[in-house]
C-alpha cells in the first residue's frame, strides 16, 4: 500500500463518502429575525382589528402575554424599535409642551436672546377682533383606581360590536349627534361621551343671527385617559374626514328603555307629538285582498285622516285606500325608534308581497301584519304603556307570550 503524500490522495480515497461536507442551510433564521417575525403577528393584529390584542381567547391572549414579555425587556425593544409602527412598545417620546422642547435644547440651540420672540403673534388679528379660539383640551392620563370601571364599560362595548349588537356608523351620515351617555370612536379610538354640559349663546354672523350651542364635555378614551374638550370641537373632530369618525349605535334593550321612558308620561309642559293607527286595506289587488288578517300599525305626526287621504297613490299604502280602525294618542313618541321595535315583535308575520307603481317599479312595504285583531289591539295598549319589553309575539299559535327576561 503507496503512502499518501498529498491532501488530494486523501479525498479522492474517499469511498464511503466520509468527508463530504454539506452546504450550511442558509434559510435557518437568527434570533432576532424570530423575534422580529414574532412582532410582526402583533403588528398584524393590530392593522386588522385596529386595538391591541386582549385576553378574550387563547390565540388573543398568547399575542397580549408576548407583547407585555416584550415591553418589559429593553434588549428586545431595542432590536425592535424600527419595526414598532404603531408604539405598541410604547417606545415613541411625546413631547407634551412647548416647555419640553426648551428644556430639551442640549446643544443651546433655542438660547437666544430672541427665544421669546417665537411667541409675539405679528400681522394676526387680536383676540377681540377674531373672536374666542377653539379650546383645544389636552388629555390626561387617568388613575387606574378611575378608569377601572370605564375599562369594564369598553370591553363590554367591543364585545357586542364583535356581537352583532350593536354597530358603528359614520358620524357624520347618521346626522352628527352628540349625545352624554353615547358612544363614539375618533381616529380608531373608541371614547365616551360622559357628560356634556350645554349651553346656548347668540352670535352674530356675517349671514346673520344664530343660535350656537357650546360647553364643556367629559370624554373618557379606551386608553386610559380624558378630555374636558368643547362640545363644538369634539363635534368638528367627529366630522373631519381625516378622522373617520364613527357613533357606536344602541342596543335594542337601551333603545326600548329610551322609547319608553318618557312616552305618555304627560305633564302641563308636554305636546301631543301624534298617532299610533291601525288600518285594514282595502285593495282590490288578489295578493294582497286574499290575506285575512291584514293590518297596517303605523305613526303618524299629523292627523291620520289627513295622513292617509291620499293613500291610493303612496306604496307604503299599498297603492290603495285603506279604511281606519283605531288611533292612539302619544305623547314623547320617537316615530324611527316606534318603526324599529313593531317590525322586530312582528318580524315572523311581516307582509311578504311586492307591488308596482304606475311605472312598473317594484316596493316591498312596511308596516303591513298579518295577526289577529285581538292580537293588534292588544300589541298596541302594551307600548302605550311600555310592557311590551316583557312579551313575544308566538307567530304559530297566534297568541303573546310572558318573556322569561
Amino acid at each position: 500500500m503507496s503512502k499518501k503524500k498529498t491532501l488530494e490522495d486523501i479525498f479522492n480515497d474517499d469511498e464511503f463518502g466520509i468527508l463530504d461536507s454539506k452546504p450550511k442551510n442558509s434559510n435557518v433564521k437568527s434570533e432576532d429575525e424570530r423575534l422580529i417575525e414574532s412582532f410582526q403577528e402583533i403588528n398584524a393584529f393590530f392593522e386588522k382589528n385596529d386595538r391591541e390584542p386582549e385576553a378574550t381567547n387563547v390565540s388573543e391572549f398568547k399575542l397580549l402575554s408576548r407583547l407585555k414579555a416584550l415591553r418589559n425587556d429593553a434588549k428586545k425593544i431595542e432590536v425592535l424599535k424600527p419595526y414598532d409602527t404603531h408604539n405598541l412598545l410604547n417606545t415613541k417620546e411625546e413631547v407634551k409642551s412647548v416647555e419640553d422642547i426648551l428644556k430639551d435644547d442640549d446643544l443651546g440651540i433655542l438660547d437666544t436672546e430672541e427665544t421669546l420672540s417665537i411667541f409675539e403673534l405679528k400681522n394676526v388679528p387680536s383676540s377681540t377682533e377674531r373672536g374666542e379660539t377653539d379650546f383645544v383640551a389636552q388629555r390626561t392620563a387617568m388613575k387606574d383606581k378611575e378608569f377601572l370601571p370605564y375599562e369594564a364599560m369598553f370591553k363590554e362595548i367591543h364585545k357586542e360590536l364583535r356581537q352583532g349588537k350593536r354597530n358603528l356608523k359614520s358620524y357624520a351620515k347618521a346626522g352628527s349627534n352628540l349625545e352624554a351617555g353615547s358612544y363614539y370612536v375618533l381616529n380608531g379610538v373608541l371614547l365616551f361621551l360622559e357628560e356634556a354640559n350645554i349651553e346656548s349663546e347668540n352670535v352674530t354672523l356675517p349671514s346673520g343671527n344664530r343660535v350656537r350651542k357650546d360647553g364643556r364635555t367629559r370624554i373618557i378614551f379606551e386608553n386610559g385617559t380624558m378630555s374636558n374638550m368643547k362640545y363644538r370641537s369634539l363635534d368638528k373632530a367627529l366630522l373631519h374626514k381625516d378622522n373617520d369618525g364613527k357613533i357606536v349605535s344602541h342596543t335594542i334593550q337601551e333603545i326600548e328603555k329610551e322609547l319608553f321612558d318618557n312616552i305618555n308620561s304627560v305633564n302641563e309642559e308636554d305636546i301631543q307629538t301624534g298617532w299610533i293607527y291601525v288600518l285594514r286595506s282595502k285593495s282590490t289587488n288578489p295578493k294582497i285582498a286574499s290575506i285575512e288578517d291584514l293590518y297596517k300599525i303605523g305613526f303618524s305626526s299629523v292627523d291620520v285622516n289627513e295622513r292617509i287621504k291620499n293613500a291610493s297613490k303612496e306604496s307604503t299604502y299599498l297603492y290603495a285606500d285603506v279604511h281606519l280602525l283605531d288611533k292612539y294618542a302619544c305623547y314623547n313618541m320617537d316615530a324611527q325608534k316606534f318603526e324599529h321595535l313593531i317590525h322586530r315583535f312582528f318580524a315572523d308575520v311581516c307582509l311578504n308581497v311586492d307591488v308596482f307603481d304606475d311605472k312598473g317599479k317594484r316596493i316591498t312595504p312596511r308596516e303591513w301584519f298579518v295577526a289577529p285583531r285581538p292580537i293588534i289591539d292588544k300589541v298596541v295598549t302594551l307600548i302605550l304603556s311600555g310592557k311590551i319589553v316583557d312579551y313575544k309575539y308566538d307567530s304559530i299559535n297566534q297568541v303573546l307570550l310572558k318573556s322569561n327576561g
